[in-house]
């Protein structure tokens, strides 16, 4: 599956938790834990409580994973 493929929603970040984990609410009032993506970790990309970020959904739920910050 490539990363087009992948659905994406805009949300705002509501919690920062460890390990570049984050509790997001997106725009249909969900609340989803999120991870960081790689290349926001390699160039150091700050994502503070409050920011609207890109999240890239996972085809089985769970998780997603913040592409990029708006």
């Amino acid at each position: 599956m490539q990363q087009k493929d992948k659905p994406t929603v805009i949300g705002n970040v509501i919690e920062a938790l460890p390990n570049t984990f984050f509790k997001v609410k997106l725009e249909d009032g969900t609340e989803m834990l999120t991870y960081l993506a790689g290349k926001m970790r390699m160039n150091r990309i700050r994502v503070l409580v409050g920011d609207k970020v890109k999240v890239e959904l996972e085809p089985y739920g769970g998780k997603g994973r913040i592409t990029q910050r708006l």
